[in-house]
């Protein structure tokens, strides 16, 4: 498949890694020579230096004979128009845009919008998709990472182990035998920075970070054998009133359940402008890391808070006042991933990436075949993968101890005629099956070989 991404930046940059690796035919444009070059350098890509919405440079690019194109630049003017000019000039079947503006996804989402005035198959918010992982954080407070799979079935949680963890000496294999009726499976650990699949003889310590998978059902009782608690989140304080503040506190309203949030949005035009748009949330006009503004806010009585604003560091030192305050569990919205290592000595329970957010909801949209779903793990350490088994792939009909997984790669959970199981080694995969992988980012490319998945978008 021949691909251009437009937009060399650290989503394009992760795109056009992801794309040729799976030995797709890539072409990075971008109008900064030094993010071209980087791309050039580091990846198996073409590179173009040039304004991607420009005809001419699509043409250099190759755009006549391009079966998709993701604009995926800081400027969502040029990633429609980049999307109206493939279309229109060069017939490209497949486009994938960015969209930041919440005017432009208001018009898209809309009934008035109709595809052949701007043709774009699929429309990526990282707004929205950052408010949805908020969600889904606030959902699991015991987890600092959590994603769904198969049809919400099943659940990918990041749990840290404390001193009173029940499990902590135990090697795994320990674990399958105490718990031989837990559907739970230990896909990674990050130990000391370093993130790696464990083995069966591998224990777990004091301060890992530990990715289980589980079904849905089984989620109550991991919780309780890795020592962590289901708590109820009714009461919110939210840092930041712009688009993903907003959006966290709309779907908060539109749930119902009680939840009751407060809002702390510096810019008093963003903060009258989210008052005007919610109902029963209280918006408060201030800095939110001043204590006096917190405090009015009810930090100390509240059950989470969830810092959003545009600064990192900002949102960091607002988790770390907001915990000193007396708040249980706290989410900061992190951009820059050097900065997450900070997370555990300040004491900060999760983060939200928007980079992977992002990274992760465009390969899933652009993944549509057998792929039906991919999670990125930390800063594009490892994947976590979800495919349909084809029937021409390496491992149908083959038992689990019997496909030659790389040391990397370990399978969370199968899913057969809808039923979530534990894999086991004596397990068959059979065509038809729904699998889940987890993959270090080197042993990706030998994964889509197995699943014989690679070419299959759209």
């Amino acid at each position: 498949m021949k691909v251009i991404i437009c937009g060399a930046g650290q989503v394009g940059w992760q795109i056009a890694r992801h794309l040729s690796g799976e030995n797709n035919d890539v072409t990075v444009v971008d109008n900064n020579p030094d993010l071209v070059r980087r791309a050039t350098d580091t990846l198996d890509v073409q590179g173009i230096t040039g304004f991607a919405s420009y005809p001419d440079v699509l043409e250099r690019a190759g755009a006549r004979d391009a079966d998709m194109i993701i604009a995926a630049t800081h400027s969502d003017e040029v990633n429609m128009v980049t999307c109206q000019v493939a279309h229109s000039i060069f017939s490209i079947s497949r486009k994938v845009a960015r969209l930041r503006s919440q005017s432009y996804l208001d018009a898209i989402y809309s009934d008035l919008y109709r595809r052949d005035h701007m043709p774009i198959e699929v429309v990526i918010s990282p707004e929205r998709e950052v408010a949805a992982a908020a969600l889904q954080r606030l959902a699991a407070p015991a987890a600092f990472d959590t994603d769904t799979f198969l049809g919400g079935k099943a659940q990918l949680m990041g749990l840290r182990l404390d001193h009173d963890c029940p499990v902590v000496n135990t090697p795994l294999r320990q674990l399958s035998d105490l718990f031989s009726t837990l559907r739970v499976v230990v896909l990674a650990v990050r130990r000391e920075g370093r993130l790696f699949a464990p083995e069966a003889g591998d224990q777990l310590f004091v301060g890992d970070e530990c990715y289980v998978f589980a079904p849905v059902e089984d989620i109550p009782r991991t919780l309780e054998v890795f020592g962590k608690s289901e708590s109820k989140q009714e009461r919110l304080v939210i840092v930041g009133g712009g688009n993903i503040g907003l959006a966290v506190a709309q779907a908060l309203e539109t749930r119902g359940g009680g939840v009751r949030v407060k809002m702390i949005e510096r810019s008093r035009k963003c903060a009258e402008m989210a008052a005007d748009e919610l109902e029963r949330t209280i918006v408060l006009n201030g800095d939110g890391l001043e204590a006096s503004l917190l405090q009015e806010a009810g930090i100390s009585r509240a059950d989470a808070m969830l810092a959003v604003t545009d600064d990192d560091k900002v949102n960091m030192l607002a988790a770390v006042r907001a915990k000193a305050e007396g708040c249980p569990y706290v989410i900061s919205l992190i951009n820059d991933p050097t900065l997450v290592p900070l997370m555990g000595p300040l004491g900060i329970d999760a983060h939200i990436n928007p980079r992977a957010t992002t990274v992760s909801s465009i390969l899933r949209h652009i993944r549509h075949g057998k792929v039906r779903g991919v999670y990125s793990i930390g800063d594009a350490e490892a994947e976590v993968i979800e495919a349909e088994v084809m029937s021409t792939s390496n491992i149908a009909g083959s038992t689990i101890r019997d496909i030659d997984f790389p040391e990397g790669v370990l399978v969370g959970g199968v899913m057969k005629d809808g039923e979530v199981i534990k894999p086991t080694g004596g397990l068959r995969i059979e065509a038809g099956d729904v699998i889940v992988l987890f993959a270090l980012a080197n042993d990706v490319p030998a994964v889509e070989q197995l699943l014989q998945v690679s070419i299959d978008f759209f």
